[in-house]
Protein backbone atom coordinates (compact mmCIF):
# COMPACT_ATOMS: atom_id res chain seq x y z
CA UNK A 1 0.00 0.00 0.00
CA UNK A 2 1.09 3.51 -0.80
CA UNK A 3 -0.10 5.58 2.17
CA UNK A 4 0.52 9.31 2.05
CA UNK A 5 -0.03 11.36 5.21
CA UNK A 6 -1.82 14.72 4.78
CA UNK A 7 -2.41 15.40 8.46
CA UNK A 8 -1.80 13.58 11.74
CA UNK A 9 -5.20 11.89 11.38
CA UNK A 10 -5.63 11.54 7.60
CA UNK A 11 -3.75 9.46 5.06
CA UNK A 12 -4.69 8.97 1.42
CA UNK A 13 -3.92 6.12 -0.93
CA UNK A 14 -4.43 4.76 -4.40
CA UNK A 15 -6.92 1.89 -4.71
CA UNK A 16 -7.06 -0.33 -1.64
CA UNK A 17 -7.93 -4.01 -1.95
CA UNK A 18 -10.22 -5.85 0.48
CA UNK A 19 -7.30 -7.94 1.71
CA UNK A 20 -5.45 -4.70 2.67
CA UNK A 21 -8.12 -3.59 5.13
CA UNK A 22 -7.20 -5.82 8.11
CA UNK A 23 -3.62 -4.49 8.01
CA UNK A 24 -4.94 -0.92 7.95
CA UNK A 25 -7.05 -1.65 11.02
CA UNK A 26 -4.05 -3.26 12.73
CA UNK A 27 -2.04 -0.12 11.90
CA UNK A 28 -4.59 1.92 13.88
CA UNK A 29 -6.90 3.29 11.21
CA UNK A 30 -10.49 3.56 12.44
CA UNK A 31 -12.22 4.91 9.33
CA UNK A 32 -12.09 3.90 5.65
CA UNK A 33 -13.33 6.46 3.11
CA UNK A 34 -13.90 5.29 -0.46
CA UNK A 35 -13.93 8.17 -2.98
CA UNK A 36 -13.76 5.89 -6.03
CA UNK A 37 -17.05 5.49 -7.90
CA UNK A 38 -18.19 1.92 -8.51
CA UNK A 39 -18.37 2.57 -12.26
CA UNK A 40 -14.53 2.80 -12.28
CA UNK A 41 -13.93 -0.59 -10.67
CA UNK A 42 -14.98 -4.20 -10.95
CA UNK A 43 -17.24 -6.00 -8.50
CA UNK A 44 -14.24 -7.33 -6.56
CA UNK A 45 -13.62 -3.84 -5.10
CA UNK A 46 -17.01 -2.11 -5.38
CA UNK A 47 -18.34 -0.20 -2.40
CA UNK A 48 -20.31 -3.13 -1.00
CA UNK A 49 -17.24 -5.39 -0.93
CA UNK A 50 -15.15 -2.65 0.66
CA UNK A 51 -17.87 -1.86 3.22
CA UNK A 52 -17.88 -5.51 4.26
CA UNK A 53 -14.08 -5.60 4.49
CA UNK A 54 -14.15 -2.52 6.73
CA UNK A 55 -16.91 -3.98 8.91
CA UNK A 56 -15.01 -7.26 9.24
CA UNK A 57 -11.93 -5.30 10.36
CA UNK A 58 -13.90 -3.22 12.87
CA UNK A 59 -13.58 0.02 10.89
CA UNK A 60 -16.30 2.49 10.03
CA UNK A 61 -16.80 3.01 6.30
CA UNK A 62 -17.98 5.88 4.12
CA UNK A 63 -18.69 5.62 0.39
CA UNK A 64 -18.38 9.11 -1.07
CA UNK A 65 -17.93 8.65 -4.83
CA UNK A 66 -16.11 11.56 -6.48
CA UNK A 67 -16.42 11.57 -10.26
CA UNK A 68 -13.58 13.62 -11.80
CA UNK A 69 -14.61 17.24 -12.28
CA UNK A 70 -17.81 16.80 -10.26
CA UNK A 71 -16.96 18.11 -6.81
CA UNK A 72 -20.02 19.47 -4.98
CA UNK A 73 -20.50 21.36 -1.72
CA UNK A 74 -22.30 18.28 -0.38
CA UNK A 75 -19.36 16.00 -1.22
CA UNK A 76 -16.95 18.42 0.45
CA UNK A 77 -19.04 18.56 3.63
CA UNK A 78 -19.62 14.78 3.68
CA UNK A 79 -15.86 14.20 3.38
CA UNK A 80 -15.27 16.56 6.30
CA UNK A 81 -17.92 14.79 8.40
CA UNK A 82 -16.33 11.41 7.63
CA UNK A 83 -12.76 12.48 8.38
CA UNK A 84 -12.68 15.15 11.07
CA UNK A 85 -12.50 14.01 14.69
CA UNK A 86 -13.06 10.37 13.80
CA UNK A 87 -9.68 8.88 14.65
CA UNK A 88 -7.06 7.90 12.12
CA UNK A 89 -8.67 7.88 8.65
CA UNK A 90 -7.53 6.34 5.39
CA UNK A 91 -9.21 7.67 2.24
CA UNK A 92 -8.65 6.23 -1.22
CA UNK A 93 -9.56 6.62 -4.89
CA UNK A 94 -7.73 5.60 -8.08
CA UNK A 95 -4.54 7.52 -7.27
CA UNK A 96 -5.32 9.39 -4.03
CA UNK A 97 -5.61 12.70 -5.87
CA UNK A 98 -9.38 13.15 -5.49
CA UNK A 99 -9.13 12.39 -1.77
CA UNK A 100 -6.40 15.01 -1.52
CA UNK A 101 -8.56 17.54 -3.39
CA UNK A 102 -11.40 16.96 -0.91
CA UNK A 103 -9.01 17.36 2.02
CA UNK A 104 -7.64 20.58 0.49
CA UNK A 105 -11.09 22.04 -0.10
CA UNK A 106 -11.96 21.37 3.53
CA UNK A 107 -8.81 23.22 4.60
CA UNK A 108 -9.68 26.35 2.57
CA UNK A 109 -9.98 29.26 4.96
CA UNK A 110 -8.45 27.21 7.79
CA UNK A 111 -4.88 26.94 6.48
CA UNK A 112 -3.02 29.27 4.09
CA UNK A 113 -3.38 28.23 0.43
CA UNK A 114 0.38 27.82 0.05
CA UNK A 115 0.50 25.46 3.03
CA UNK A 116 -2.37 23.37 1.62
CA UNK A 117 -0.66 23.11 -1.78
CA UNK A 118 2.74 22.33 -0.20
CA UNK A 119 1.25 19.54 1.94
CA UNK A 120 -0.41 18.04 -1.13
CA UNK A 121 2.83 18.35 -3.15
CA UNK A 122 4.86 16.64 -0.41
CA UNK A 123 2.37 13.76 -0.63
CA UNK A 124 2.89 13.63 -4.41
CA UNK A 125 -0.19 15.52 -5.61
CA UNK A 126 -0.09 18.72 -7.67
CA UNK A 127 -3.20 20.70 -6.75
CA UNK A 128 -2.19 24.02 -8.29
CA UNK A 129 -5.24 23.79 -10.56
CA UNK A 130 -7.45 23.85 -7.47
CA UNK A 131 -6.00 27.15 -6.17
CA UNK A 132 -8.85 29.32 -7.56
CA UNK A 133 -11.43 27.11 -5.85
CA UNK A 134 -9.44 27.22 -2.60
CA UNK A 135 -9.41 31.01 -2.76
CA UNK A 136 -13.13 31.13 -3.51
CA UNK A 137 -14.02 28.82 -0.63
CA UNK A 138 -11.69 30.66 1.75
CA UNK A 139 -13.30 34.00 0.92
CA UNK A 140 -16.78 32.56 1.55
CA UNK A 141 -15.71 31.02 4.84
CA UNK A 142 -13.59 33.96 5.96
Amino acid sequence: MDLRQLSPTLAVSPQIMPEDVPALAEAGFKVLVNNRPDDEVGPEVDHEVMAQAAADAGMSYHYLPFHPGQVTPQLISEFEAATVGRGPVIAYCRSGNRCTVLWALNQAGKLPEDEILETAAKAGYDLTGVRPLLASLASRRG
